[in-house]
């Protein structure tokens, strides 16, 4: 099986009763027959549409179950999924629109208008279909839909197009076939020991590649339940675990934080027992909050590393095995570091560029065959811009990328190494260094903090916290204090958007 719709029939027909979808907002579920039902109905309602196989499909809302549903079926009839981050700017809304090629768009209403407009600069017709989040039917009946015959789906045909953030520049559009979608989701199976008695909790959002191959992707391969809030909340992140019996949650560092910051689940009454483990992906985990988080709830994080070209996992921790600095080890594909310039393989110990290959690999960048040769090679290596070292037994250890050094007098600064100094301050929610240009130095650090509710501490007095622990050179020079950082569609903080956000709020 090396489809989407395999795996759906095939869990549809095995346990058609079981749940697979569970949304607290409000309290609907689809069991896996169900999931195959609306698969099916929403193939027929797109091709009475006149869109055929493999054409673009977008939507534009939170997650819950409509969205689930959405993400699943467009992929199971055979055509092309492309979700749109709900929290694009309006260039970005446009450009990927227009390059995408997508010939219908859901929106929740409250997406509606801004994806109206956002139409409104597209040279070509593009349906807009807006949805009630909180409704169980999103499609007609049947009786209205023309008879239609599922095309034959092969594991190269495309299933998913989504579109990176980046650092700079338009999003570029990572195409990935059914192959590759699948693979990620049995690469997060194979790493977690996931069985279909587990039940996961997502709160990432279904247009980030986290959410999509781990938390909705991997439950429906491994024949397991999702529970799909709208959207992350510190409130009932607890709550929901305990009520719906969770075994295991997929977050990023900043979620992490908060989270820990939050209040004591035990005392609130929530039982936890069959909670076995948290993964934290996206960004690097600061080793200070990995330790406080697991000795303050005893639940263990398992600390990994993917890449939205890569269908989400690329490295993680074992079960029972782990180490601390570290997101793991190559799961389901190879990896090896390499020079920057040569790309040829480095021993151990050594820094370079982290390179992977295996199923789960991207096709290539959509309408960028450029963009895909400077990343890919002919043998299926994706070379991901991400600075690491290997250790012997195959663990690597992040360093930084390569787009975010700072180069402060000539020397080579990773912001992570700062990133986490700040997070050990027990203050600080969230922190982030970043280069400032210095006529002297060439490039400075900065960085940004956001305080946790109740907590007061001084520029001077981080800035001394951090001399203490990483020396003059690599301390930043000024500490902004923000309410709250600029976060990609995972959470993960945008660090390049600091300098600028700061400048326009005149710090």
């Amino acid at each position: 099986m090396r489809t989407i719709r395999d795996y759906v029939n095939h869990w549809a027909e095995k346990q058609p009763n079981k749940p697979y979808l569970k949304a607290p907002e409000p309290e609907l579920q689809a069991t896996f027959q169900e999931l195959q039902e609306n698969s099916v109905r929403l193939a027929r309602f797109l091709n009475a549409r006149n869109i055929q196989k493999g054409d673009k499909v977008s939507f534009m809302c939170p997650n819950g179950y409509q969205t689930t549903l959405l993400f699943l079926g467009i992929m199971y009839g055979g055509f092309t999924v492309s979700p749109i981050n709900i929290a694009a700017q309006m260039s970005h809304l446009e450009y990927i629109l227009e390059h995408s090629e997508t010939k219908l768009v859901f929106a929740s209403r409250e997406y509606e208008e801004k994806v109206r407009q956002a139409l409104q600069n597209i040279q070509r017709d593009v349906e807009l279909i807006a949805l009630d989040v909180d409704s169980k039917d999103i499609l007609p009946d049947d009786k209205e839909l023309p008879d239609f015959t599922l095309p034959e789906m092969t594991e190269e045909d495309d299933a998913l197009l989504l579109y990176t953030s980046g650092t700079t520049g338009l999003p570029k559009g990572a195409l990935m076939s059914n192959k590759n979608v699948v693979a990620g989701g049995m690469n997060t199976i194979e790493a977690h020991e996931l069985t279909s008695e587990d039940i996961a909790y997502c709160v990432l959002t279904l247009t980030h590649i986290n959410g999509e191959i781990v938390s909705a992707v991997a439950p429906m391969v491994s024949g397991s339940t999702v529970v799909m809030p709208h959207r992350f909340s510190v409130s009932n992140f607890w709550e929901h675990i305990s009520k719906y019996k969770c075994t295991w949650f997929s977050v990023v560092p900043t979620i992490i934080s908060y989270v820990y910051h939050s209040t004591d689940p035990f005392a609130e009454g929530y039982d936890l027992s069959h909670l076995k483990f948290g993964r934290s992906a996206s960004s690097p985990l600061p080793e200070s909050l990995h330790r406080n988080f697991e000795e303050r709830f005893n639940i263990p994080i398992i600390e990994t590393m993917g890449f939205t070209e890569a269908a989400a996992p690329g490295f993680s921790n074992l079960m029972h095995k782990r180490k601390t600095g570290s997101p793991g080890k190559p799961i389901g594909n190879e990896a090896k570091i390499v020079d920057r310039t040569t790309r040829e393989s480095l021993p151990p110990g050594q820094e370079g560029e982290i390179a992977i290959r295996g199923d789960n690999i991207m096709k290539g960048y959509f309408k960028a065959p450029d963009k895909t040769r400077e990343s890919m090679d002919d043998e299926g290596w994706y070379y991901t811009g991400d600075l690491a070292k290997m250790d012997e037994d195959g663990f690597i250890y992040v360093t930084g990328r390569l787009k975010e050094l700072i180069i402060k007098g000539g020397e080579n600064i990773a912001p992570r190494e700062i990133d986490d100094v700040l997070y050990e301050h027990p203050a600080v929610v969230d922190g982030a260094a970043f280069s400032v240009p210095d006529e002297n130095y060439g490039e400075n650090i900065e960085a940004a903090v956001t305080i946790g509710e109740g907590e007061s501490v001084s520029e001077e007095d981080l800035i001394q916290f951090c001399r203490d622990k990483l020396g003059k050179a690599k301390t930043p020079k000024k500490i902004h204090f923000i309410e709250e950082m600029p976060k990609g569609p995972s959470g993960k903080i945008q660090r390049f958007k600091l300098p600028e956000m700061l400048a326009s709020q005149g710090n």
